[in-house]
């Protein structure tokens, strides 16, 4: 039960930092998942799709509302573990999702994405310069030029990233490693910003004693989407991933390298973006 405890508690602070969904939407959510997670011996993040039809098959007297509640809350939480790499699989395809089409992620146009640069420069073409400017740099050129998930950006050991290394090994769930592009603007911009970093953390990216937040990550995209004259609830981290992986494909990359690069165990959570 604590590992699902400790996945679901995740999955709703990613709600909350990244969706904009109402904080009575969110708290049903957790319930849902803590019962199902109940039902099915505290193992819910493991569960198979036979496991999770007979569990859907126990809701025939609920109300249709409450039904179809409980198969998005269920359907996103499996979506949120395969992304984030805790799955290889989806069993959250079993759900019936009645007159409803799996929805392309939100993205950024380059357009946009050239425009928040724009606003990172003009950030740093200010005397005297201000640190936190260095900072954002690194943490977009990361975001959206190697499709870092924004867990595996915030919590990067401070000496992750090498000056003459173009890559970055991930381990991910299971062991599992994967090699992600690291840009010569992105090497550059780390190396700016870690010549500010306390000589004593462990983290790229400190806030205190502990390293930047997922939620504090999200604050700061949004911030800047505003500076580049972007609604700011068009952008977020997850956003910026989309726009990696997007505009490579766009761009001629091969779905089974960018597969690797995101980390996906499936290449079906890949696929969305063809």
């Amino acid at each position: 039960m604590s590992a699902d405890r400790d996945l679901i508690e995740r999955f709703l602070e990613m709600l909350r930092a990244e969706t904009g969904a109402a904080a009575n939407t969110i708290a049903a959510y957790g319930t849902d998942l803590r019962l199902a997670s109940e039902a099915l011996g505290g193992d819910l993040a493991g569960a198979g799709r036979a496991e999770i039809e007979r569990l859907a098959g126990g809701w025939g007297e609920l109300a249709r509302a409450t039904v179809a509640r409980k198969s998005s809350a269920l359907r996103r939480f499996f979506a949120f573990l395969a992304e984030e790499g805790h799955r290889a699989d989806d069993p959250g395809a079993a759900l019936p999702r009645p007159g409803a089409a799996r929805r392309l992620p939100k993205i950024l146009s380059t357009g946009d994405v050239d425009a928040m640069f724009a606003a990172i420069a003009e950030r740093q073409a200010r005397v005297p310069p201000d640190p936190l400017d260095l900072r954002l740099a690194a943490l977009i050129e990361l975001l959206y030029g190697s499709g870092l998930r924004a867990t595996e950006l915030v919590s990067l050991p401070r000496n992750a990233i090498h000056p003459d290394r173009p890559f970055l090994i991930l381990k991910g769930k299971g062991g599992r490693e994967r090699l992600v592009p690291i840009s010569d603007r992105a090497r550059a911009a780390v190396a700016l910003w870690r010549g500010q970093v306390p000589p004593d953390s462990p983290w790229l990216f400190p806030s205190g004693k502990k390293h930047l937040t997922r939620v504090r990550l999200y604050q700061i995209v949004r911030a800047l989407a505003a500076m580049a004259g972007i609604p700011p609830e068009r952008a977020s981290p997850h956003v910026l991933r989309h726009a990696f992986a997007t505009h490579l494909l766009e761009g001629g990359a091969d779905l089974r390298a960018l597969q690797a690069m995101l980390g996906h165990a499936d290449i079906a959570t890949t696929e969305i973006y063809t």
